[in-house]
C-alpha cells in the first residue's frame, strides 16, 4: 500500500502532543516535512537561516508509506524513518543535483505488534537523532543517527513512556512522561549515565504530571497536570531548580479547546517569566495561535497564517515568533509576529494588518521570489479568559531533582 490519498497522522497518541506540520532544528536553521504531490507525499527540506526561506524536494523512487516520519539534521540532511514489516528503517536524505542521495543507517526491530516507535524531537546540536520505542512493559531510547555503527540502544525505562523534552543544550538530559501504577509522572533519563532515571514532577501522589515543553536557557517548564482540578488536565508553568510551586494560570484554561505549547523564546537566562511561549489552540472554529508570557497572565490570540504547518514554529532570541506556511502561491513561506516590545521589523518585510504578521520574501522550489500574501482572520476566535492570579500548589517539586 502506498501513501497516496492518505495524509500523515497529526493527532496525538498515548499522551503525545498533536504532531506538528513539520519538524524544525533547535536553532531554527532547517525544517523537514512530508509535502504533498498530488495525492502522494514526499520528503522536503526547508532552509530557514538565509535571507529568504527556500525548499528542496527530496523524493525517493516511490511515494512514502503511512507512518513515515522525517526530521532535519543540523548539516542540512534529512533523517527519514520508514516503518515496514515490524521494523523501522532509518536513512539520511540529501540533494544530489537533480536527484536525492540516500545513506542507509540501519533498522530497529519492534518486538511485537503492540510496540510502537517514533522519532523524539530534534536534539540540541543537530548532529544526533533519537527515537523512542514503547513496548508493553518498558520503553527504549535509541540513538538512530549520529552514532558510530548504526542505531544504538541507549536506555531502557520501565513503564510505557510518551512525550520527550530536552532539558539541556548538550542533548544529555531527556524528560519522558512515564505511565506506571496507573499514574503518569515526568521523569528524567540521563543518556550519559547508562539511562539513569530520576523523578522530575511529583505534584501530588494521585495526579498525572506531564512535561509539555522546556527551555534550557531560562529553565521555564510548561506542565500538564490534573493536580489543581482532579479529572481535568490543566496547563501550568514552573522553573527548573526553583523552590516555588507550579502555577496554573486561569488564562490558559480554555473550555472546549486543546492548548498545546510548541515553542519558547530562548536566551532569557535570568527572566523565565518574560519568555514568550507560542501555543497551538485547537477549538470548534479550527486551529489558531496563542502567545503568552508568564508575567503577563493573559493570552494574545492570533489567527494562524493561511496554510500554516500547524503546530510548527520557533522564536528568535529578541522575541520574534516565526511560523512556517505553504500555499499554492507561496510553497515555502515564513510569517513573523513581533510583540510590541521587540525590535523594528526587517527591511523588506511586509505587514499584514489583519493579524500583525510580517513576511520576509518567500521562495518556491526553484528559488524564484513570490508575491506577498495577506491572511484573512478566522471568522471566530475565542476571547481570552478573564485574568486571575496563578493557582499555587502546596508542593514545590522542581528543586534539585535533575542530576548534573
Amino acid at each position: 500500500m502506498t501513501a497516496c490519498a492518505i495524509e500523515p497522522a497529526a493527532e496525538h497518541e498515548d499522551g503525545d502532543a498533536p504532531r506538528a506540520g513539520c519538524s524544525i532544528t533547535t536553532d531554527g536553521s532547517y525544517a523537514a516535512r512530508l509535502a504533498p504531490a498530488g495525492d502522494c507525499w514526499f520528503p522536503e527540506r526547508w532552509t530557514l537561516d538565509g535571507p529568504e526561506p527556500y525548499a528542496v524536494p527530496l523524493p525517493a523512487h516511490q511515494p512514502e508509506e503511512p507512518g513515515t516520519e522525517v526530521q532535519p539534521m543540523g548539516d542540512g540532511r534529512v533523517l527519514i524513518c520508514r516503518p515496514t514489516d515490524g521494523r523501522h528503517l532509518f536513512s539520511l536524505l540529501y540533494p544530489t543535483g537533480p536527484g536525492t542521495g540516500e545513506l542507509l543507517l540501519g533498522a530497529v526491530q519492534c518486538p511485537d505488534e503492540q510496540s510502537r516507535l517514533r522519532l523524539l524531537p530534534p536534539a540540541p546540536g543537530g548532529d544526533k537523532a533519537y527515537a523512542l520505542a514503547v513496548g508493553r512493559r518498558s520503553s527504549t531510547v535509541w540513538l538512530v543517527a549520529g552514532g558510530a555503527f548504526g542505531p544504538e540502544r541507549l536506555a531502557e525505562v520501565p513503564g510505557r513512556c510518551s512525550g520527550g523534552v530536552w532539558l539541556d543544550r548538550g542533548g544529555r538530559m531527556l524528560a519522558l512522561d512515564r505511565e506506571s501504577g496507573g499514574r503518569t509522572k515526568a521523569v528524567v533519563v540521563d543518556l550519559e549515565r547508562g539511562g539513569e532515571v530520576s523523578p522530575l514532577l511529583q505534584i501530588t501522589d494521585d495526579s498525572d504530571d506531564r512535561l509539555a515543553l522546556a527551555d534550557p536557557d531560562s529553565g521555564l517548564l510548561l506542565i500538564r497536570s490534573d493536580a489543581p482540578s482532579p479529572g481535568q488536565e490543566r496547563l501550568g508553568w514552573g522553573v527548573l531548580g526553583s523552590t516555588l510551586p507550579v502555577r496554573f494560570p486561569e488564562c490558559l484554561r480554555m473550555p472546549d479547546c486543546v492548548v498545546t505549547p510548541f515553542a519558547i523564546q530562548p536566551g532569557q537566562v535570568l527572566t523565565p517569566e518574560g519568555c514568550g511561549v507560542a501555543l497551538r489552540i485547537d477549538g470548534p472554529a479550527g486551529s489558531w495561535v496563542g502567545v503568552w508570557r508568564p508575567a503577563e497572565r493573559q493570552v494574545r490570540h492570533l489567527p494562524a497564517p493561511e496554510r500554516w504547518l500547524t503546530g510548527a514554529g520557533w522564536w528568535t532570541r529578541d522575541g520574534v515568533l516565526q511560523l512556517p506556511y505553504a500555499t499554492a502561491a507561496v510553497p515555502c513561506g515564513v510569517a513573523r509576529w513581533e510583540s510590541p516590545n521587540t525590535a523594528a521589523p526587517q527591511r523588506g518585510a511586509g505587514l499584514d494588518s489583519t493579524c500583525g504578521y510580517r513576511r520576509a520574501g518567500a521562495t518556491s522550489h526553484d528559488g524564484t521570489a513570490q508575491p506577498q500574501q495577506h491572511d484573512p482572520a478566522p471568522t471566530e476566535v475565542p476571547l481570552a479568559p478573564a485574568r486571575t492570579r496563578p493557582v499555587p500548589l502546596q508542593q514545590a517539586p522542581l528543586g534539585g531533582l535533575v542530576t548534573k
